[in-house]
C-alpha cells in the first residue's frame, strides 16, 4: 500500500500525529534546507524515516517554502492540498511517501535524492 502524504487519509487525520524517526541527511543538508525555505524557494529534503503509521515507507520527502501562497501553488500542481502542510519548527512543508514522493521528485527532476535513498528499486 502507497501512501501520499500526511492527511491524504481521513483516519489518519483523527489520529494524535506521532513524531517518525528520522535519519540518514546531515546536519549541513538540514541547513541548507531550512535556508531554502526561508529564502521562499520550494526546497526539498528527502530522508530515512520510520513511522508507525507508514510502514511501507522508509523515506519521506519535505517540501517547503515559507511563502505559503507559492507552496500552495506548487501543491496544486500535484493534487496536494493547502490542509496538508505541516507547519512544525516553523518550515511550512508538504510530507511526501511512497508513490506520491517518486513522481513528484521525477517530475521536479530530483534524481540526485531519487538515487541516493534508491525510490526507484523500493517498489513504489
Amino acid at each position: 500500500m502507497a501512501y501520499g502524504l500526511y492527511g491524504c487519509n481521513e483516519s489518519f487525520k483523527a489520529r494524535k500525529v506521532t513524531n517518525g524517526m528520522a535519519f540518514g541527511i546531515n546536519r549541513d543538508e538540514l541547513d541548507s534546507w531550512k535556508e531554502k525555505v526561508n529564502r521562499n524557494e520550494i526546497a526539498f529534503l528527502t530522508h530515512y524515516w520510520i513511522d508507525e503509521r507508514f510502514p511501507d515507507s522508509n523515506t519521506v520527502t519535505k517540501v517547503g517554502c515559507k511563502d505559503l501562497q507559492k507552496l500552495f501553488e506548487w501543491g496544486q500542481r500535484y493534487g496536494l492540498k493547502k490542509e496538508w502542510v505541516d507547519y512544525r519548527w516553523d518550515f511550512p512543508h508538504f510530507d511526501l511517501v511512497g508513490e506520491r514522493q517518486l513522481k513528484v521528485l521525477r517530475a521536479e527532476n530530483q534524481w540526485e535524492q531519487i538515487e541516493r535513498f534508491r525510490l526507484d528499486e523500493q517498489g513504489v
